[in-house]
């Protein structure tokens, strides 16, 4: 583990006057996903049943997500004292079915799988990146570089971990990285939103659409250009494609066009008591 969040992170220097409510709210929700890393990992070491090395693998990438839950955590409730963590994990756990019993990928090949965690890893590492960019905080600021920088390094980690497995055609590896793409807007992240705000003295019906759009608007909010320019390239290498070659430069401007009309979409139709 590159970092530690007790002696590589000045706490001290936090400022509570420069906590932006919208981006607490996203960084709650982020805690709450990164801290329940425990579950992927037994699902992960299932897939490669034999590979102790894999396993290894597996066991790294998940005491460094939950570390990242548990920093988040830490300065989620700096910004809120209101925020109880451990309960909220539990609720989150309780919503979530990660089917820790599968002997098979879900998708459909172990190349497909390390595919699919290269691009949760490039929307991770997109959106630290963007929430170091952002906030003024600079505990935050500080947190969200070191867990950018982790989040870039396990998808280089999977990148070469694909190479080890047997070829996917190019079709096939596109269609699991955008078919994981489209999943962003999925349950897990909706019910990691509610289950950040929902709280006793407060409670919340959970709606999916309705928690997923907030989670959507929010982190549409703080990503620039950059950010998607990178979201791109990285995607498309996971696909098989030249990450700065002729697709991945038509899809940058495209798909920077299509989330700001997505962004004011929901804009519209935004719930504010969330």
């Amino acid at each position: 583990m590159s970092w530690n969040m007790d002696s590589d992170i000045d706490w001290s220097v936090f400022d509570s006057d420069k906590v932006e409510p919208g981006l607490l709210q996203i960084v709650k929700s982020a805690a709450l996903v990164e801290a329940n890393a425990s579950d992927y990992v037994t699902y992960l070491c299932r897939i490669w049943p034999e590979d102790e090395a894999m396993h290894s693998v597996f066991r790294q990438w998940g005491r460094e997500e939950t570390q990242h839950g548990l920093a988040l955590a830490r300065w989620a409730s700096l910004a809120d004292p209101d925020f109880d963590f451990p309960p909220a994990l539990e609720r989150f756990r309780h919503m979530q079915n990660i089917d820790t019993t599968a002997e098979r990928s879900i998708r459909g090949s172990a190349t497909g799988e390390l595919i699919a965690r290269c691009v949760v890893e490039t929307g991770t590492s997109s959106l630290y990146a963007a929430i170091r960019d952002v906030t003024d905080e600079p505990v935050l600021k500080q947190l969200s570089a070191r867990i950018a920088a982790d989040e870039f390094a396990h998808y280089a980690l999977f990148s070469r971990l694909i190479k080890t497995q047997d070829p996917l055609p190019r079709r096939s590896r596109l269609k699991i990285a955008l078919g994981r793409l489209f999943e962003a807007s999925d349950d897990e992240l909706a019910s990691a939103y509610f289950c950040a705000a929902d709280r006793p003295s407060r409670p919340l019906t959970y709606e999916r659409k309705t928690f997923s759009r907030a989670y959507q608007l929010g982190v549409m909010r703080i990503y620039q250009r950059k950010h998607i320019n990178r979201l791109v390239a990285m995607i498309a290498s996971a696909g098989g494609l030249k990450p700065h070659g002729l697709l991945s430069r038509i899809f940058q401007p495209l798909v920077w066009f299509t989330l700001n009309l997505q962004k004011r979409k929901l804009l519209r139709t935004a719930v504010s008591h969330i």
